[in-house]
């Protein structure tokens, strides 16, 4: 891995740590931590769709383009990655409740990243990388798969736990049941294992820089998250933590 394709690798691994540690001192104004001061806003749901499209679309793009795009790992690890982009982007947004907007700004990040993401990503799989037949056996890409569906099986259960209760109509409440009796955010730590299950499917470069992109990106708004509920409910059970079951 070299030359401009290397150099923008090495961007996202820069810009997680940037991010962790942005995020550390500010926590990003929108959803429940929603606040003026950060320029002009649109509908939330309008935000998760446009900064999102890019990473269905423009992988879509991207692997088509690419010389192994008729192989069949490739088209498995497509397969992958689409399942998972194609319910953020055009399912989850439609999911979501109440009058919630964004700030533009917020949008505008989010599309810069998505856009690098998944151009980086889909490169590897349909160009850069190499992946005979043979790799559906191999033990990464088994237990990638396995982890990532994990993950992704966990995000999909804990948001719409969260859905469930706005869906009540008494506003924000405590979630509880499942992996909710251990962390507050399991929404999250289900992203952050799904990635990481990519990475070793895809044993690349470009999917281990997206793995530790999302921890540097979900973790600190998991902290966030996590106090938020402790400030806000006094009965908030005391023996959760924010995304690490027992740990953190």
């Amino acid at each position: 891995m070299s030359g401009s394709y290397g150099l923008l690798v090495l961007l996202e691994f820069g810009l997680a740590i940037a991010t962790a540690v942005g995020l550390i001192f500010i926590t990003a104004p929108y959803g429940r931590h929603g606040r003026a001061g950060w320029g002009p806003t649109v509908p939330a749901r309008v935000a998760w769709i446009v900064m999102e499209s890019p990473a269905p679309l423009l992988f879509l793009g991207v692997f088509l383009a690419g010389e192994h795009r008729a192989d069949v790992v490739p088209l498995v690890l497509l397969g992958l990655w689409q399942l998972h982009y194609v319910q953020r982007t055009f399912v989850y947004p439609f999911l979501l409740r109440g009058g919630a907007r964004m700030p533009v700004s917020i949008m505008a990040m989010a599309i810069a990243f998505n856009t690098l993401n998944a151009y980086i990503n889909a490169r590897w799989v349909s160009s850069v990388g190499t992946y005979p037949t043979d790799w559906l056996t191999d033990p990464r890409f088994v237990l990638g798969v396995l982890v990532f569906l994990t993950g992704y099986s966990v995000n999909l259960w804990a948001d719409r736990v969260l859905r469930g209760l706005r869906t009540a109509g008494n506003g924000y409440q405590i979630p509880r049941g499942g992996l909710y009796r251990w962390v507050s955010c399991p929404n999250y730590l289900g992203e952050i294992v799904e990635w990481f299950g990519w990475a070793l499917t895809t044993w690349s470069p470009a999917g281990l820089a997206f793995a530790v992109y999302t921890a540097a990106n979900l973790a600190p708004r998991a902290v966030s998250n996590h106090r938020w509920y402790r400030e806000r409910f006094p009965d908030y059970p005391p023996q959760r933590r924010a995304l690490i079951p027992f740990l953190a």
